[in-house]
């Protein structure tokens, strides 16, 4: 496998796996330190919409010039009114947003932004994956080494009662299904459409080793 395809495959790892190892990352767009927002205020201030048209679906953007061209206008009638409409104009963007992602809109939030999320980000901004590579790649291995090693040491004591027995069992389970999920997320040719599927799959080995 050639260094870029290693790359590329990280990326989509780090993408994949963040989603399926815990419950799913949550939209950094919705908070006040998304790329989202800083980018809105910017338009706001330079009255030029252009920008930030990316952020919506091509069906929306007839709303979302609307939207602006208002806020453009009251904005322009004083402090309260301009803090009133960027209000309401970042709340219709990050509204359509997240429509187009098929997602709800639940307000914007002051949440901080994930690390992982904030590690990508950052990746973007400096043009290189490398760094967030070294950190990913050195995270998945030791996980794997303290899963395999909790595994190792629970077979060596799982014959001696029913209760060292599921022990192993559930160490097992969660290393294999690590090791599993880490080679779902390789293997994709695109880790948010393989999610779902690999989290399938991830359910069906529970409900095998329910029976």
């Amino acid at each position: 496998m050639s260094n870029v395809g290693s790359m590329e495959r990280m990326a989509i790892l780090v993408a994949g796996l963040m989603f399926l190892l815990t419950s799913g990352l949550s939209a950094h767009c919705d908070t006040a330190g998304g790329p989202v927002i800083p980018e809105a205020k910017a338009a706001l201030e330079k009255g030029d919409v252009t920008p930030i048209l990316k952020w919506v679906k091509k069906e929306n953007e007839a709303e979302i010039k609307t939207a602006f061209t208002k806020a453009v206008v009251v904005r322009a009638k004083g402090p309260e009114a301009k803090d009133l409409a960027d209000q309401y104009f970042l709340e219709t963007l990050v509204r359509l947003h997240r429509a187009g992602e098929g997602a709800p809109y639940t307000g914007i939030t002051n949440e901080p932004v994930k690390p992982i999320v904030a590690m990508a980000d950052k990746a973007l901004a400096a043009g290189s994956v490398d760094e967030m590579v070294k950190k990913m790649s050195g995270h998945f291995a030791e996980a794997i080494k303290e899963k395999f090693k909790k595994a190792v040491e629970a077979k060596k004591n799982k014959d001696k009662s029913v209760e060292a027995g599921r022990e192993y069992v559930e160490a097992y389970v969660t290393y294999m299904h690590y090791v599993e999920v880490l080679r779902d997320a390789i293997m994709s040719d695109d880790a948010h459409h393989a999610a779902p599927a690999a989290s399938g799959t991830h359910q069906e080995k529970d409900a095998e080793h329910k029976h």
